[in-house]
């Protein structure tokens, strides 16, 4: 199972980077702009994966009040600075690599099930009977999209982006 683990600490830490790295080179209009008014910005994909990472994890794990960033991360006028979003961004997969390098030393807690003593759920096809291991997986096809949408919305208003 560390071969899995392994696996997305490389993933999570490269996308760590690669947000990072597209963050540094936008401006705050940058940030907050979309492509049309239905779309969402850099700025929401941000906080939205904040959301995810602190409902799925920080607040099983590190006691966080569940999703801060929830009742925000649509909101089409939201606004964020450069400082705010690399904030943001860091500790939200500082996070989630905390929880994969959990596992790793402790691989018998994938099978936890953490929000089992929370009120019944249902959401993006998890629920409080889930263990670590599937939300671990759900979030490894869920969260790389929005670092894939982040980078293609920075492209849209850059053009080419220096990866060095």
């Amino acid at each position: 199972m560390n071969i899995v683990i392994d696996h997305l600490l490389i993933k999570y830490k490269a996308d760590q980077k690669w947000t990072r790295k597209v963050i540094e080179q936008l401006s705050e209009e940058d940030l907050v702009w979309s492509p049309t008014p239905e779309c969402n910005s850099i700025a929401n994909l941000i906080a939205h994966i904040s959301g995810a990472v602190r409902y799925w994890f920080d607040a099983a794990y590190f006691g966080a009040p569940l999703n801060e960033y929830m009742n925000i991360e649509f909101d089409r006028g939201l606004q964020m600075t450069k400082e705010q979003a690399m904030e943001i961004s860091k500790k939200s997969y500082d996070s989630i690599v905390g929880v994969l390098e959990m596992m790793k030393a402790n691989p018998e807690r994938l099978l936890e099930q953490p929000y089992l003593d929370y009120p019944s759920f249902d959401s993006a096809a998890l629920n409080n009977r889930s263990t670590v291991l599937e939300m671990l997986l759900h979030q490894f096809r869920h969260l790389p999209s929005h670092t894939g949408q982040i980078i293609y919305i920075a492209k849209m208003r850059k053009g080419n982006l220096i990866w060095d």
